[in-house]
């Protein structure tokens, strides 16, 4: 499914299949004398009045033989995020009445809706990012289009199509294409060289392969993909909005593409799920692009490490023991606690090459954190208040929501081995998010503010919400674009 937005000028209301009209919390249409539907205006009051139908968020109903009216009530103060959530019911509204031609009339938005000149924006906006469906694979292609017209007397139409509004749909839904592709086909090696791609769009991509990790002693990353036939890789992409003596903001994002467990072997219940242990790169990606898109004025970077967890006759054991890029050494106790590896490697890199001003990461890290929040929130774990609450804030605005959960010292004692600096896994029992974010804790070492996202319950949803449909949600990448806009972007 996919919508089309275009803007016409001049229109003949005759031809007009569905209006649609934006109306106050009484279904009470301002301006309507107005508007081109004036004629009707007695019919359309009727309607209303006479219709007994639930009338919570939208009315439909005929003014003739082969025309609709669609309301759709909003109130005075809705937030932006309320105004997009609008327009994802709305399109779920028009998706189970099989409306595809819409026809908005500009003046009456401008009567109706919140004093918010970007009303219209957020509320297409949420459409577009509910009418979202990976159905790639089907041999049946789905050809549904919805028009969406939007219509006006006036010359100047008060829909900004901005920047903004369409790299945000670009990025998320690059995010949620990577998320949902299946692990035969979005393998690290595929994934690389899409990643490569993306120089088209302003962004410097550097891929550095198993050769080259080697050489840099990014031995964690390393050894969660020896068992697999395919490569395992970290690739940066850098977006300079900025001159280079600004220090860039950095994202890091966990990519494994598909995770059996390694000899430490899943259940096979569920296991076909972890085609989207790759989520936190993806969101990584889908954000990078966004900001090349819209030009974004700041620099940044995003890391993904990619590699692929498999029990083959090279793959890693438990016990172990690996040298890690910071030289801290690690036993590895369970191969399945494998995303905190690549992480570990991932993120002492970029805060020694990059030097920025914040990091970042992102991963499908632990069952736990489910456990814990559910599919409503991310935990978030961090060695920086401020920082804590500028990400917190910006979940609030977007929905895309977080909640802080604890980090400290007297937890690092559970991850310290008898045979190296540190073991990746908890035997003991309890706090498992957390000790996992003490262990990528280990791994900032000169005190760069820092946020781990667990997003393990956020990234795949079975049943949908409200601005996404099932499958892929893209968590992360509309919070961490609105992170940028409030607090770091010139």
């Amino acid at each position: 499914m996919s919508i089309k937005i275009s803007i016409k000028k001049s229109f003949s209301p005759k031809l007009v299949k569905n209006y649609v009209l934006f109306c106050d919390e009484n279904f009470k249409i301002n301006g309507l004398n107005n508007l081109p539907l004036k004629s009707q205006a007695t019919d359309i009051n009727k309607a209303i009045n006479t219709d007994k139908s639930d009338k919570k968020n939208f009315l439909i109903f005929n003014i003739s033989s082969i025309q609709k009216i669609i309301l759709i009530k909003i109130k005075k103060k809705y937030s932006s995020v309320d105004n997009e959530k609008i327009g994802g019911r709305f399109f779920n509204f028009i998706k189970n009445n099989t409306i595809f031609d819409l026809t908005f009339y500009n003046n009456n938005i401008e009567a109706t809706s919140p004093k918010n000149i970007n009303f219209l924006d957020e509320f297409l906006h949420g459409a577009q990012l509910k009418s979202y469906i990976f159905k790639k694979y089907k041999s049946k292609k789905d050809k549904e289009i919805f028009y969406f017209n939007i219509s006006s007397d006036n010359k100047s139409i008060n829909y900004n199509k901005t920047k903004r509004f369409n790299s945000l749909i670009e990025g998320t839904n690059l995010t949620k294409d990577l998320v949902s592709e299946p692990g035969n086909i979005l393998h690290p090696d595929e994934y690389a060289k899409r990643l490569k791609q993306l120089k088209k769009f302003g962004l410097k991509v550097v891929i550095y392969d198993e050769k080259k990790l080697k050489k840099l002693g990014m031995n964690a990353l390393l050894g969660v993909g020896q068992g697999s036939i395919r490569g395992s890789y970290l690739v940066t992409l850098q977006w300079n909005g900025l001159n280079a003596k600004n220090k860039p903001l950095a994202f890091v994002g966990k990519g494994v593409c598909f995770d059996t467990g390694g000899i430490s072997l899943k259940p096979a219940k569920f296991m076909e799920d972890m085609t989207y242990d790759m989520a936190g790169s993806a969101v990584v990606v889908g954000l990078m692009k966004n900001l090349a898109l819209r030009k974004a004025k700041i620099n940044a970077v995003g890391v993904v490490g990619l590699v692929e967890n498999m029990p083959g006759g090279n793959a890693q054991r438990p016990g172990d023991i690996v040298k890690s890029y910071s030289g801290k050494t690690i036993e590895v106790l369970n191969t399945d606690a494998e995303g905190r590896l690549v992480l570990a490697d991932a993120l002492s890199f970029t805060e020694k090459k990059f030097k920025p001003r914040m990091i970042v990461d992102l991963a499908t890290l632990t069952g736990a954190i489910i456990v814990s929040l559910g599919s409503e929130y991310a935990g978030l774990f961090s060695n920086n208040d401020n920082l804590s609450e500028q990400i917190y804030e910006s979940g609030l605005k977007v929905d895309e929501k977080v909640w802080r959960m604890p980090l400290h010292k007297n937890y690092d004692k559970l991850m310290d081995s008898k045979n190296a600096d540190m073991q990746n896994i908890n035997y003991i029992g309890g706090a498992g998010s957390t000790t996992a974010a003490q262990f990528l804790q280990r791994f900032i070492l000169n005190k760069t503010p820092w946020a781990h996202l667990d997003i393990a319950g956020m990234a795949f949803s079975k049943y949908g919400g409200a601005l996404n449909s099932w499958g892929a949600t893209g968590f992360g990448v509309r919070l961490l674009n609105k992170l940028i806009e409030d607090y770091y972007e010139q």
